[in-house]
């Protein structure tokens, strides 16, 4: 029978605590009452403790200190269970100030798994830090956790708000730890820390880590932060304003940006008007990511521009600025994500630069693909046996997901217990699951609350930190006295009318290639294998991407404009951008005629491009392609509402057809077509088209879209 280890007592906690927080962070550093009351509590009082408390406060000291303490009691290592790899490497380095073995074992070091377990089997380790996906492993929990469990060990929860449904970075993987709890003796240390949890995250947290569990929650206040919004009227005056105003930032920071093409091609018109930064998104690899991280960290760079890739483990102490161009979704998040400034500095300077139509279109986006139908997930539970494993490829022909998503839901079934993991797939277990339609209905409720906070807070008229504060239920927020609202505006400043054409030019020049598919999806009865090269659309282009600044507003105008009846009016200067990517289009041999794709919501607009273009550049428009009403492609279904390749392809291989009285004379049929669609996601659709054309003697199909999502 496993024997509890001794315990420290009160005034040792104290006494040790108060010299580890010295080496820590400093001869000067003191011990916050609230850090005492949490190691006291997991290592005196053998009390499930979750603390809520700001970036910046010393959260790792905590579970750093407890562990120096039980290891020198005798008892075994602390497991920390962390997203980042960031945070991990961070926490490696920290820990070793308190001369504590720190290792990892994440999906970056897979060659070293094996000496590190072993090194555990050996007691040689005193920090185990792991990603809550390793849990997801039968063969990870039974080595590590069986091994573990034949002595005493700590178990530490980083970033405790993902456990949550209701928080803003809900990672199904840490729901396992409610099962790892409860095989763990009751006097077992367990700690869960976070920055970021309203009350409903906080309760909710706290009731899976047990009913006795000590809450502490500290003050959301951060001294250091000055919180700004800059007003601009579009995304050219937004990039020249931080052209201009970069190097009157103090330091270097973070610019962070909704997605990996915004972040991209804001750092390369940085770059073009001479400033030090680097784009750092999920798009680049591990190593990359490492390298321009440290090269922040010595200031080599001004700034990163990065997405949420960089968010939550990243710590850099004199962090002295955070850009938003664009807002996230939630307060929650934002708080977040400015917390990576100012956390061992006097002052750090919080700016936003909000803006209200292409941040609500990419929030609409991501709620869009957020928590799967009903319809959905009984989808996927039908698919599996109860003997035969199903793997994820196949399960993809049946649910109406893409991977990564289906690849979330088979987790949170697996984690429900409706299915279990065997080999590459899983099964179908004996236990009863049922949709949690309140939940489902909450969460989106939520979700489109925490965005018009967002539009709030950017027209706020009161203290901007205060509604952070209190949208966190911080039940100590008050005014700052510090941000744009409490004290004078400090950057709001209109750039030169120059570089704002410059930055207009650069939003409205750039020309998106839409990449040809070579390769049906697998699984498919029809179509399937490879596209033969004569029956493959060349390489496309667009014009503008969801989200962008240049050509989108204009483009989503037209759109709903369209879907509303209305006439459709494409000026002069939208055609001559059009022409202006066809120009540069570095096609084998020009277009000798145009066909509109065939659509039940848009047509009106896709006919005014492809009208507008054959008056411009004198080419015939002949509507060869036409919709057909399929069985096998329900009336209702649109292509947007497919989420995987495979059911992209079913719903339109059976949509089209060819109008053999629209069919031009041969001469013209051979030569390359200029097909038109409004806009293209999965390019299946184009795809399909080509295909078509091309096996009624087309000429190479060439796609143009008005817009890339």
């Amino acid at each position: 029978m496993l024997v509890e280890p001794p315990r420290p007592t009160a005034d040792e906690v104290a006494r040790e605590l108060a010299s580890h927080v010295r080496l820590l962070a400093g001869d000067d550093a003191v011990v916050r009452p609230e850090q005492l009351e949490a190691v006291t509590s997991v290592v005196a009082g053998r009390r499930r403790t979750l603390l809520v408390a700001r970036t910046g406060f010393g959260k790792s000291a905590v579970y750093f200190s407890a562990t120096r303490m039980l290891r020198d009691r005798g008892w075994g290592p602390t497991i920390v269970m962390s997203p980042l790899l960031a945070l991990m490497r961070d926490q490696v380095a920290a820990a070793q100030r308190l001369g504590l073995r720190a290792v990892t074992i994440n999906s970056s070091n897979a060659d070293a798994w094996s000496d590190i377990e072993h090194q555990l089997a050996n007691d040689e380790v005193d920090l185990l830090l792991i990603a809550p996906e390793r849990l997801a492993n039968p063969g990870f929990r039974r080595r590590v956790f069986d091994t573990l469990q034949a002595r005493a060990f700590a178990l530490v929860c980083d970033e405790a708000h993902c456990i949550s449904d209701w928080g803003h970075d809900f990672r199904p993987d840490y729901r396992r730890l409610r099962q790892l709890l409860s095989d763990l003796p009751a006097w077992t240390p367990v700690l869960a820390t976070t920055a970021t949890a309203n009350q409903r995250v906080t309760d909710d947290v706290a009731n899976q880590l047990g009913s006795d569990t000590l809450v502490l929650r500290t003050s959301l206040d951060r001294a250091s932060l000055r919180l700004s919004v800059v007003d601009l009227p579009d995304d050219a005056h937004r990039l020249a304003w931080l052209a201009e105003s970069l190097a009157d930032l103090p330091g270097s920071g973070i610019v962070y940006c909704l997605t990996v093409q915004q972040a991209e091609k804001t750092a390369a018109w940085l770059e073009s008007r001479g400033h030090a930064v680097a784009a750092y998104t999920g798009a680049v690899d591990t190593d990359q990511r490492m390298g321009l991280e440290a090269a922040l960290g010595t200031n080599e760079l001004k700034a990163l521009v990065a997405t949420s890739a960089l968010g939550m483990g990243y710590d850099k102490g004199d962090l002295a600025f955070c850009v938003h161009l664009g807002l996230p979704p939630s307060p929650v998040a934002y708080y977040q994500q400015i917390g990576r400034a100012g956390r061992a500095i006097a002052s750090a300077e919080i700016i936003a630069l909000p803006r209200p139509i292409e941040d609500a279109a990419v929030w609409r986006w991501f709620e869009s693909v957020s928590l799967p139908s009903e319809d959905i997930c009984h989808s996927a539970l039908d698919q599996l046996d109860t003997r035969e494993p199903t793997s994820l490829a196949t399960l993809e022909l049946y649910v109406n997901l893409g991977r990564s998503r289906l690849g979330t839901l088979m987790n949170i079934l697996e984690v429900d217990g409706a299915i279990e993991r065997v080999g590459g797939g899983w099964i179908r277990s004996d236990q009863t699951w049922n949709y949690d339609h309140e939940l489902s209905t909450t969460l989106r409720q939520l979700r489109q609350v925490e965005s018009a906070q967002m539009l709030d807070w950017a027209s706020l008229d009161s203290c901007r930190l205060r509604f952070l504060r209190e949208a966190l239920d911080d039940p100590e927020a008050d005014d700052c006295g510090r941000c744009d609202r409490c004290a004078e505006p400090r950057w709001q400043r209109t750039p030169p009318p120059a570089v704002v054409a410059l930055a207009h030019d650069l939003l409205r020049g750039g020309d998106l290639v839409i990449e040809a598919r070579k390769q049906w999806p697998s699984g498919l009865e029809e179509p399937k294998g490879r596209i033969s090269p004569g029956f493959q659309t060349a390489p496309g282009r667009a014009l503008a991407r969801l989200g962008d600044g240049g050509w989108n507003p204009v483009v989503e105008q037209l759109i709903a404009a369209s879907e509303h009846g209305a006439a459709i009016d494409l000026d002069d200067q939208m055609l001559a951008a059009i022409a202006g990517v066809l120009k540069r289009w570095n096609w084998a041999a020009r277009p000798t005629w145009i066909c509109p794709m065939p659509s039940r919501r848009r047509q009106s607009l896709i006919d005014a491009i492809a009208e507008g273009l054959g008056t411009l550049g004198k080419l015939p428009v002949h509507r060869v392609l036409i919709g057909v009403a399929s069985s096998e492609a329900p009336a209702g279904s649109f292509q947007q509402d497919q989420a995987n390749s495979a059911h992209q392809v079913a719903n339109v291989w059976h949509r089209f057809s060819i109008d053999p009285e629209a069919l031009p004379a041969t001469a013209v049929l051979d030569g390359p077509v200029l097909l038109i669609d409004d806009e293209v996601d999965s390019r299946w659709t184009m795809t399909v088209a080509g295909h078509l054309l091309a096996g009624h003697g087309s000429g190479q199909v060439l796609p143009f879209a008005l817009r890339a999502r």
